[in-house]
C-alpha cells in the first residue's frame, strides 16, 4: 500500500496543463507509455475460434501480437471492419465477434505478420 505522501503530487500546472500522476510529467510528454514496451512473444501471431465462458456464442480470437495496447486497439478496429462484426480486446487478446478465422487470418497475412491457424 501506497503512503499517502506518494499518491499525492501535481495534478495540474498552469504552465503545463495536465500531469501524469505516475511520472509527474506534462501529459504530452508523458514517458509512462514508452516504458510499458509490446509484449514478449515467439512472433507467431496465432488465430483460434472459441466459445467458452461466452454463451455458446462463437468469438475469434488473436494471440500473440506484438504491439502495444493503442497499436492493438487500432489493429482490432481493422480486423473488425474486415469482417463487418463487433469486437474488443482483452488482456492483449483481440476478439472479433464471430467464426472469422479465415478472414482474420488472410488481413493478418496480407499486414506482414507471421500468422497462422491454432486450434481445430
Amino acid at each position: 500500500m501506497k503512503n499517502s505522501l506518494s499518491r499525492s503530487g501535481l495534478v495540474y500546472s498552469t504552465d503545463a496543463g495536465r500531469m501524469c500522476p505516475d511520472c509527474r510529467q506534462p501529459a504530452a510528454a508523458c514517458i509512462c507509455k514508452q516504458l510499458k514496451a509490446a509484449p514478449k512473444t515467439d512472433g507467431v501471431v496465432r488465430v483460434s475460434r472459441s466459445t467458452k465462458g461466452r454463451g455458446g456464442k462463437t468469438v475469434t480470437l488473436v494471440t500473440g501480437v506484438p504491439l502495444d495496447e493503442t497499436a492493438l486497439v487500432k489493429l482490432a478496429k481493422q480486423l473488425k471492419a474486415a469482417c463487418g462484426s463487433g469486437g474488443t480486446v482483452k488482456d492483449g487478446v483481440i476478439e472479433v465477434q464471430g467464426d472469422h478465422c479465415n478472414t482474420v487470418l488472410q488481413a493478418l497475412l496480407k499486414q506482414g505478420y507471421a500468422a497462422k491457424r491454432a486450434g481445430g
